[in-house]
């Protein structure tokens, strides 16, 4: 489908794999130029071959930095100051108790899953308005509004990229840039798959039958029964960044699966 968004650059911060990858290469499909970002550089580079090879009208690039660090966010900057799309999607998560969860560990998730996503919209926001043109996409979770009480310290900072989301977009105002919040619900990244694969060790399953009893087992309340694939949040994505979506301003965008039991 052509969504409008030919030539456009988009930064998609890490997204040598899961659902970062998706997001790219979901835009590269579009014709967008997508800067790779990640902490190793030959990581970065082997998904910039990669999307290069499958698509070659589009001029992916190495955008290796770990924009944790504010220096590091700062040089990206100055290397890539011209892009039209932003999707901070960069984070960190780990199921842990409430009682091993001590400061340093809050600082680091406010850090790694806040900070580095609010200084990048700091620096390529007033250029954004300044064209009058720009999207900043928050990548969030159902958990963002449905903590399950396994991981506070991760909840926490996804609730926080809610209200920034919506925070920054009443900057927006009258202008042709958009932010918004897409909150994915269980989703088969890389790391999922190795789990269920050793979960359920019986060769004699195929995967799909694996997914089929973790869902039954430990996500009864999930609708569709099993893992949302990143692709799926990768086109989500794209029309978000796209000139149709333009009427989202502060949107939280549920892909849940139907994880969450509310109407709102």
């Amino acid at each position: 489908m052509e969504m409008g968004l030919k030539n456009k650059t988009a930064l998609v911060t890490g997204s040598t794999k899961g659902i970062g990858k998706a997001i790219a290469i979901e835009l590269a499909k579009e014709g967008v130029h997508v800067l790779i970002n990640g902490r190793n550089s030959e990581e970065v580079e082997r998904v910039v071959n990669e999307i290069k090879s499958e698509f070659p009208a589009t001029s992916p690039q190495n955008a290796a930095a770990d924009i944790v660090d504010s220096q590091q966010r700062e040089s990206l900057f100055v290397r890539y100051p011209d892009i039209d799309i932003l999707v901070n999607n960069m984070g960190v998560y780990e199921m842990m108790p409430y009682e091993d969860v001590d400061d340093e560990i809050w600082e680091k998730y406010f850090r790694t899953n806040v900070l580095a996503a609010n200084g990048l919209s700091k620096l390529y926001l007033p250029k954004m308005l300044n064209n009058d043109d720009g999207r900043i996409i928050f990548i969030a979770s159902e958990e963002a509004i449905m903590p399950s009480g396994q991981m506070p310290q991760y909840c926490m900072t996804k609730s926080m990229l809610l209200s920034l989301s919506k925070s920054l977009s009443k900057l927006t105002k009258g202008k042709e840039v958009t932010i918004n919040t897409i909150m994915p619900g269980p989703t088969l990244s890389e790391n999922v798959y190795q789990i269920i694969e050793g979960m359920y060790p019986d060769d004699n399953l195929d995967f799909i039958e694996k997914e089929k009893q973790f869902m039954t087992t430990n996500l009864p309340h999930s609708e569709i029964q099993r893992f949302i694939r990143p692709a799926e949040i990768g086109r989500l994505a794209t029309f978000l960044c796209s000139p149709y979506a333009s009427a989202f301003k502060g949107s939280p965008v549920r892909m849940d699966g139907g994880m969450v039991p509310t109407i709102f």
